[in-house]
């Protein structure tokens, strides 16, 4: 299992959710730091950027990996991730 680390805006837009949706979303990250490869995760490799983006519902989380350490960096409604 990979560590997990949130930026300081990800960790302020999850605490505005709804504590179901913060859920949801934590535990899909945590899904992945426990098996990356797993079908069910929803990951593509972003195109004109380093790093990956996970699906979880309406909501876009952009991340990079190094093995050891998962970063979330951006997290957002998948009408703006990508502005």
């Amino acid at each position: 299992m990979e560590a997990i680390a949130y930026s300081k805006s990800v960790i302020r837009t999850l605490r505005r959710q709804s504590v179901n949706e913060a859920l949801r979303i934590r535990e899909k990250v945590g899904q992945n730091a426990i098996d990356p490869a797993a079908p069910g995760n929803n990951i593509k490799t972003l195109q004109g950027r380093e790093g990956y983006r996970l699906r979880v519902g309406d909501w876009r989380m952009i991340f990079d990996e190094d093995g050891t350490v998962l970063s979330i960096l951006d997290i957002s409604p998948r009408r703006s991730i990508f502005d």
